[in-house]
């Protein structure tokens, strides 16, 4: 077995609502994810608001892998928090969260959804532009612990019959990157 075969997740992600019992998993991701990472207090007084947001862990192999989180504020949805286990990252991982997390909002009947990510973060936001994100401005020094600014990143139109085509098709194009499709291997 590869060095990558045992980093991939042996079957394709599941999605359940983040609960307390998951906060361990989910703060050892946090806190290899983020150069100042949440405490378990903020977490659990975001599972706390209620209705006002969603939280999800990603599990693959029997063990949560990523979680994502939004805020909901009229009908718009506010990415909160996202992240992967490093080691599973560039796997597609990510965006099979986003996927959900944009899946969530339409549900919700949100309008539009925004979010903050570093500038730095080339990455993450390749990945949102992948979606329909479009940067809208920057939050300078949006970082206190490094003086990082933000991106502010929108994505229009979530309820789009456009937006649900391009879902499938990145959702589609993301399970065959699993089974090793297209991958060159």
């Amino acid at each position: 077995m590869t060095s990558e075969e045992a980093t991939r997740p042996a079957e394709a992600p599941g999605f359940e609502p983040m609960r307390r019992r998951h906060l361990p998993a989910v703060l050892r991701i946090e806190h290899r994810a983020h150069p100042k990472p949440w405490s378990l207090g903020v977490f659990n007084s975001e599972l706390s608001q209620g209705a006002d947001r969603y939280y999800v862990v990603m599990r693959a192999q029997g063990r949560v892998v990523g979680y994502g989180g939004l805020m909901f504020v009229v009908d718009e949805a506010h990415v909160t928090n996202i992240a992967v286990t490093p080691e599973l990252r560039r796997r597609g991982l990510g965006s099979q969260l986003l996927a959900h997390l944009v899946r969530q909002a339409r549900r919700r009947g949100c309008a539009s959804m925004t979010l903050e990510v570093r500038m730095g973060n080339e990455a993450a936001q390749a990945m949102y532009r992948k979606f329909g994100f479009v940067a809208a401005g920057v939050r300078r020094g949006y970082y206190p612990e490094t003086g990082e600014d933000a991106l502010v990143m929108w994505l229009y139109e979530v309820g789009s019959e456009e937006l649900g085509r391009r879902l499938g098709e990145l959702e589609a194009l993301e399970r065959g990157r699993e089974r090793g499709e297209g991958t060159g291997h």
